[in-house]
């Protein structure tokens, strides 16, 4: 019987980076209703929501990246039944269990619960999320049907042929970007891209360009800020020029984001990294759980949203109580064999 790959030692910056795209998150669907409410705001209070809508969208983005950096560095001989137990069901499973528990919580209009709109959620599930977030799972779980196929390739190509690769994959975001159309913008080739700029990070060190990087994803956030709060007022109204996850901006951001925190992880304070760890740990379970949290925040007739002064301490406040209650659940969810396969 083929023995079980023996698990890989953690790696302080992966930690890192799975911790801020945690955070960025929940950050991104606790300012979801300003995107709504721009036409009805002065400029100071939806410029805060805009501005780090526009400064997050790196964090779906550098989940697949770390995804790719460790799944197709692995160098230990592939056993097809433990990938499809161990790191496939892993995932799909959640899933299909999320999806259901979605569905009848959205089975809830008004108060009443109707199986009827339950059922119908379930029904267009195979092609339709049941609740927002879950969009994620319908582009991440094909790409591990692509890590056995593409990793045993590049870990054998030389790396000016991946370079390459590199290049076309981010001209097909600035494509993406520009709605430029062609048949090599699917989901499935652009999210691969994300897998293999991972994989290179992750093995190539580059710490000569920290400069460069440094630049270029600071310039790039402050494009998107500006670009997006100059559409917002000209318009009047939201824009999602500068929000695509698969497009050049955001992927300039993302790699950016990985070389700096490969590069300076090991600064943190000691004191810091337990939390950061934890928040690691568990960021899978607060990504399917963060929503639970965000419903009576996010309804309208609740008012949350107005109980602070402004836009900016709301965010704040939000995000942080949201987290901590994310991170509890997702805790309390694994302390029993039940429930514990259900935020792996």
């Amino acid at each position: 019987m083929a023995q079980a790959p023996a698990a890989r030692p953690a790696l302080f910056y992966i930690e890192c980076l799975r911790f801020i795209a945690a955070i960025a998150v929940v950050v991104i669907h606790v300012l979801g209703p300003y995107r709504e409410w721009v036409p009805e705001l002065p400029w100071h209070q939806w410029l805060p929501p805009v501005s780090l809508n526009a400064m997050s969208r790196w964090a779906v983005p550098i989940f697949v990246m770390v995804s790719g950096a460790l799944l197709m560095s692995d160098q230990r001989p592939f056993n097809a039944a433990y990938y499809l137990r161990r790191r496939l069901a892993k995932v799909l499973l959640p899933f299909l269990a999320w999806t259901v528990i979605y569905a009848l919580i959205g089975g809830f209009q008004d108060g009443i619960w109707s199986w009827q709109v339950s059922a119908e959620l379930l029904e267009n599930s195979p092609n339709e999320h049941t609740w927002y977030h879950l969009w994620f799972f319908y582009d991440f779980i094909p790409l591990y049907f692509v890590i056995p196929l593409l990793a045993p390739l590049v870990n054998k190509m030389e790396q000016q042929r991946v370079l390459l690769l590199l290049a076309a994959w981010l001209v097909l975001t600035l494509m993406y970007w520009l709605k430029v159309e062609t048949p090599l913008r699917q989901n499935i080739i652009m999210y691969s891209g994300y897998l293999l700029m991972g994989w290179y990070l992750f093995n190539h060190d580059q710490r000569g360009q920290l400069k460069f990087w440094l630049a270029t994803g600071a310039a790039m956030l402050a494009f998107n800020v500006l670009g997006s709060a100059y559409y917002i007022w000209l318009q009047g109204e939201y824009s999602s020029v500068f929000m695509g996850y698969k497009s050049l901006n955001t992927a300039v951001i993302a790699i950016s984001l990985f070389v700096l925190v490969k590069a300076y992880a090991e600064r943190v304070p000691q004191g810091a990294r337990p939390l950061i760890k934890a928040v690691s740990k568990y960021s899978f379970g607060i990504y399917l759980v963060h929503p639970l949290l965000l419903i009576p925040v996010r309804d309208p007739a609740n008012g949350v949203y107005q109980w602070f002064a402004h836009s900016s301490i709301a965010l704040v406040v939000l995000t942080a109580v949201v987290m901590v209650l994310a991170f509890a659940f997702s805790w309390l969810l694994t302390r029993s064999s039940v429930t514990r396969w259900l935020v792996p």
